[in-house]
């Protein structure tokens, strides 16, 4: 899927980011977020003051949305931080890696130095194995910190790579 376009979001794109965020927040398999988390939560966590929020498309089709924010303000606002989503119809397809490509370019645009994600969920192997064919190494597991709603208590990973 190389014809992929990664714009800006905008308000307007509200109504289909949330198409894409609430099966995700609803499963509970990939991000901590609370299940029944409202609408309005959810968009304000995507859409924080500190984000840039991105969306993929496709000859007009949704394909995925992320954010890309600084990990944590002060001394380590060097490094940054992203969370990505793909339609459901556009999984399996490339969508991911064409946004985390564009993440990493964005990111050293921006001047962050790396790239930190700080929950990732031990049983979203799709993830796991996409950031670390892009370079990301597991620097810290945290036993049973997730509490997974079809498997239990599984571990949650810190991947991390430099820009």
């Amino acid at each position: 899927m190389t014809d992929i376009t990664i714009r800006p979001a905008t308000e307007a794109d509200a109504d289909v980011i949330w198409t894409m965020l609430e099966p995700v927040i609803r499963a509970g398999e990939t991000y901590a977020l609370p299940r029944d988390m409202s609408r309005r939560d959810a968009q304000a966590y995507w859409f924080a003051a500190a984000n840039t929020v991105l969306l993929a498309e496709r000859d007009g089709a949704v394909l995925g949305t992320y954010y890309l924010r600084a990990n944590v303000p002060g001394g380590g606002d060097h490094v940054c931080n992203c969370g990505y989503v793909t339609a459901p119809a556009a999984q399996g397809r490339g969508v991911a890696r064409a946004m985390l490509a564009d993440s990493l370019d964005r990111a050293r645009a921006a001047g962050f130095r790396a790239m930190q994600y700080n929950f990732v969920i031990s049983t979203n192997t799709r993830a796991v194995d996409t950031w670390t064919r892009a370079g990301f190494e597991t620097v810290g597991r945290l036993p049973g910190a997730y509490r997974h709603p079809q498997r239990g208590n599984v571990d949650a990973l810190v991947m991390f790579r430099q820009l």
